[in-house]
């Protein structure tokens, strides 16, 4: 198990991590994320664990900035839905689906080079099709 990685959240708003000493921003997170490694955000002052809220922040911050347009029909079935909440809708497709998503990302890791493999075979034998 990879040891957690503790972001302190000061009063300007400031994320400063731990691990590395230095003053990290959201986009830097959601890397430090995307690596596999596990966070906890807590608020320096009160001592409150804020990772969920930071999370959630990061997704907003990275939806922002997104050039696709996004989903709305998608945010109205959240918003519908029993909790009305992204993480209640997505628990409750799990439930219904019976799946869950706990993939480790160093499984998915592994599959791209095999993926990316496959459909370059894939797209050499149809153009030597044609």
């Amino acid at each position: 198990m990879k040891d957690v990685r503790i972001i302190k959240r000061y009063q300007n708003r400031k994320l400063y991590d731990t691990f590395q000493s230095c003053y990290v921003t959201l986009e830097e997170i959601a890397q430090i994320i995307r690596e596999g490694h596990e966070i906890q955000v807590i608020d320096n002052k009160s001592k409150n664990d804020i990772t969920y809220m930071t999370q959630i922040q990061l997704l907003f911050d990275q939806e922002r900035k997104s050039l696709k347009p996004g989903n709305t029909e998608l945010l109205k079935r959240v918003i519908r839905s029993e909790e009305g909440t992204l993480t209640g809708y997505i628990g409750g497709l799990e439930g219904k689906l019976n799946l869950t998503f706990d993939i480790p990302a160093a499984a998915i890791n592994a599959e791209i080079p095999a993926f990316v493999a496959n459909l370059n075979s894939s797209m050499e034998n149809s153009a030597t099709l044609n």
